[in-house]
């Protein structure tokens, strides 16, 4: 899987949160950020790159994310713990609970990982 540049990124959040969309339709949601020519130009890319899928049936050519959210953040976390943290998940989470003070709910949910993780739960 190829690794998305940060303006791929803003195009795959919007595919991820409201499903396969035309050009016009992510122009719209993205505001003044993009304008419609660039994120045509991106999708293009996009499609050669296999991170979005392309439906030319109609008319309108309609873009859906080619992979679920979920599967390319484990891909790019995977790729950040190799190249910077030497392997070492523990580093990772160290210095993203240093980075960002996490919610009471986010603490939870790390704990029931852990829990998960030893093979116990709490």
């Amino acid at each position: 899987m190829r690794k998305p540049t940060e303006a791929e990124l803003a195009i795959l959040r919007v595919l991820w949160a409201n499903g396969p969309s035309t050009v016009r339709q992510i122009a719209e949601i993205m505001g003044r950020e993009s304008g419609y020519t660039t994120i045509l130009k991106l999708l293009q890319i996009m499609t050669e790159k296999k991170l979005v899928r392309r439906d030319e049936s109609s008319r309108t050519h309609v873009y859906a994310a080619a992979h679920s959210e979920n599967r390319m953040q484990r891909h790019l976390v995977s790729d950040l713990l190799e190249k910077v943290f030497g392997g070492s998940a523990a580093k990772l989470v160290v210095q993203a609970l240093a980075a960002k003070k996490a919610t009471p709910a986010e603490l939870a949910e790390i704990r029931r990982m852990i829990d998960k993780a030893r093979g116990g739960s709490r």
